[in-house]
């Protein structure tokens, strides 16, 4: 329901926008800028995201049936098994679904785009065979979701380097304030979600887990501190690329072990990956196409420039401003708010406070509406409930903590 208000909200405020635009400046190109985005738009969807996302769907489902019939992912399960049954109450102790979200999880962490997908649609179809109610998310699926639109990144591969390639004296300098903003996002979508559904997160195995993480991730943070930029590059580069041979080369050798035909394995695993991404074109045409319509017609250049005046006229700093675009586009599409980042580095240049703050934004929160569209549709999820709400608290709190922090680090 709250998809289907959002996404006609889209079409009626881009309208009504237009409309005025045209009787105050006479200007008929707002029409046709309209109805160019509308095709524009819908051939992307398909040309730009589906068709490249079929390879790489194909290639991680046959790799991760393989890791299922090797084992591996019932070995992550118990791993995390005592945090995520209290996090997740609603399914199976022993459910391998704990290892397909605890894959995604780690890839997204990494910045491992490629990989971070398929793993989460393979995740978000394991929480739908345990979902009662096929049409409407589960308590299960809307966690899972939120967690992943919070966009929890210990290593922001693309937003370093094009940086780097900007020109910023110090490409890696934003790395810290980063990775805090994106772990602010990522507990206050979580917290949230549990308040929600109730979920006791004073648990004594729920405290040690949430702090170890916190420790390990600030371990992390002061460790790449330390480093030089060069190294910092070199160890986010060979270290994700390291990972993903690892996975593959452990989920290979498990199954060889087990005695495993892992060429079949793989091939039963991977007929799965066209079916997916021919069901998730419908989704993210209609959800790309009622943001691009809300672009063409001016309304977010209105909104920009409203809250500019807002906060003039309150008398708050207003050196935050400009970077703000890219907040506003990151829950509504990743390339848009990469393209609005990259605009704004060029403009006031990689190594300004606008600029600087463009990439905190980036780099705080995940594409809300856009992972909504993908998973939910992967599974024919139509009632999401107060998924979109978690989802855009968790983000709105991701850009208020970038903010803050650029005012800390770089003001």
């Amino acid at each position: 329901m709250a998809l289907n208000y959002i996404w006609t909200g889209f079409f009626v405020i881009a309208f009504v926008v237009a409309c005025i635009r045209f009787a105050v400046t006479g200007d008929t190109e707002i029409f046709k800028a309209i109805i160019d985005s509308t095709f524009s738009s819908s051939k992307s969807a398909v040309m730009d995201i589906a068709l490249p996302l079929t390879g790489v769907m194909v290639l991680w489902l046959g790799l991760m049936n393989i890791g299922e019939r090797a084992g591996a992912v019932n070995f992550l399960a118990r791993m995390v098994g005592p945090f995520f049954t209290r996090l997740f109450p609603e399914l199976p102790r022993k459910s391998p679904v704990f290892g397909q979200m605890l894959m995604n999880f780690s890839a997204n962490m990494l910045g491992l785009d490629n990989a971070a997908t398929p793993l989460g649609l393979k995740a978000m179809q394991g929480l739908q065979d345990e979902n009662p109610r096929k049409d409407t998310a589960s308590n299960a699926q809307i966690m899972f979701l939120v967690i992943n639109t919070s966009g929890l990144t210990v290593i922001p591969v693309s937003i370093l380097a094009q940086r780097a390639i900007l020109g910023a004296a110090n490409p890696a300098d934003i790395f810290i304030p980063v990775l805090i903003a994106t772990a602010i996002s990522t507990l206050v979508g979580m917290i949230v979600v549990a308040l929600r559904q109730r979920i006791n997160l004073l648990d004594p195995v729920m405290i040690a887990w949430i702090g170890g993480i916190i420790a390990a991730i600030g371990a992390l943070t002061w460790w790449i501190g330390s480093l030089e930029k060069e190294q910092i590059e070199t160890v986010s580069m060979v270290g994700s690329n390291l990972l993903l041979i690892l996975i593959i080369g452990a989920f290979i050798a498990g199954a060889i072990i087990r005695k495993v035909n892992v060429y079949e394995a793989f091939i039963d695993g991977a007929k799965n990956g066209f079916d997916i991404t021919v069901k998730i074109i419908p989704y993210l045409v209609g959800m790309l196409v009622g943001i691009a319509v809300f672009r063409a017609s001016g309304a977010m250049d209105d909104i920009i420039d409203g809250l500019a005046w807002l906060f003039g006229t309150m008398g708050l700093d207003t050196n935050f401003v400009p970077a703000l675009p890219t907040a506003f586009m990151k829950p509504l599409s990743g390339s848009g708010a990469k393209a609005m980042m990259v605009e704004t580095m060029q403009h006031y240049g990689p190594d300004s406070f606008v600029g600087r703050l463009s990439c905190l934004f980036q780099g705080a929160a995940d594409t809300t509406f856009y992972i909504i569209a993908l998973y939910f549709g992967s599974v024919g999820i139509r009632k999401t409930r107060y998924s979109v709400t978690a989802g855009l608290i968790a983000d709105l709190a991701g850009v208020i903590a970038a903010i803050v922090l650029a005012y800390l680090f770089f003001a």
